[in-house]
């Protein structure tokens, strides 16, 4: 599930976390990463199972508009077309989805209002429109409806976003990610596929293929690595620095060079591009506008010298 981005991305701000709290013990600073890690999955469910809420809130309406004192004939012969999806029950019925979302206690119940909110939103889309008036009728296309709410209607949602915000901190930034897991699952559920929980690193997905470096491996190396030499490289960034840029740089960008450092050390075999590539990009969501091109300047500086000086050592074809 997890990709090399997402998981540099987790253990940046595991880092960071230990940058502004030196206390931060080794196997505390493991354990925030785990739990961050896992955080994404619980998130991934958590949005998948808005689909069964979704067409329960149109069953609830279409039978209220039935029940009013003088329906209107469409009210008492609606289109039932996305009440009775063939996706929805999928997850509704499956006992190990249902399992799992009830372990981990996630569930739509307290927050109706956004059910609502987004179901009134879908309504009055040109997409859903076309899907209600189409002859077609198939999981495919369900699929293709679905996939085009959470395309369009989660991202950016304000409402959401506090929502998420106040359930779990750890899902900050992790949404468009989920979403795009999500629609993996769909697309799987179109093909017949039952289905199943995630594996939470993408290595996984390969089946155990020896080919693949592990992901876990990989993440846990980097934050060890970043945690023991983050007291070589924090200083060692704070003096290739003039004063004046000494008594500016930001933390988030101190901890996205020492990073990049580490993983060049931890990683001999990673080319040294890919690296800095990495985290620069990452310095455009979560730093200044001006990071981007201070932290590769700096990060490919230090990182040459370190290999200069012995304390990097990258493989001939990759330096």
């Amino acid at each position: 599930m997890l990709n090399r981005r997402i998981l540099r991305i987790k253990a940046f701000k595991v880092l960071y976390s230990y940058a502004e709290n030196p206390s931060m013990t080794l196997p505390e600073a493991e354990s925030l990463l785990e739990a961050s890690c896992e955080a994404t999955r619980s998130l991934y469910l958590f949005m998948l199972d808005i689909i069964p809420y979704l067409t329960a809130e149109a069953r609830t309406r279409i039978e209220n508009a039935r029940n009013k004192f003088n329906p209107t004939d469409e009210e008492r012969n609606p289109n039932m077309k996305f009440a009775f999806n063939r996706l929805s029950p999928l997850l509704e019925q499956d006992p190990d989805f249902r399992k799992i979302i009830s372990r981990r206690k996630l569930s739509w119940e307290p927050y109706d209002a956004l059910i609502r909110s987004v179901y009134d939103s879908v309504c009055v889309k040109d997409y859903y429109k076309e899907y209600m008036v189409s002859a077609e009728s198939s999981i495919e296309e369900d699929v293709r409806l679905f996939t085009r709410i959470f395309e369009e209607e989660f991202v950016d949602n304000e409402e959401l976003e506090k929502i998420l915000e106040d359930i779990s901190i750890l899902w900050c930034d992790d949404l468009a990610y989920s979403l795009t897991v999500c629609c993996d699952t769909l697309k799987a559920l179109a093909k017949g596929y039952r289905w199943s929980l995630p594996p939470l690193y993408r290595s996984e997905m390969l089946h155990g293929s020896k080919e693949v470096e592990s992901d876990k491996v990989f993440v846990y190396k980097l934050l060890r690595t970043a945690y023991s030499c983050y007291g070589k490289y924090a200083p060692m960034v704070a003096d290739s620095t003039s004063k004046w840029e000494r008594d500016r740089l930001f933390t988030t960008d101190m901890v996205l060079i020492v990073m990049g450092l580490s993983e060049a050390k931890a990683f001999p075999d990673m080319p040294l591009r890919v690296t800095i590539n990495e985290y620069v990009e990452i310095s455009k969501f979560y730093s200044t506008p001006k990071s981007r091109s201070f932290v590769n300047g700096l990060l490919d500086r230090l990182v040459k010298k370190q290999i200069e000086d012995g304390d990097i050592v990258k493989t001939e074809k990759n330096a």
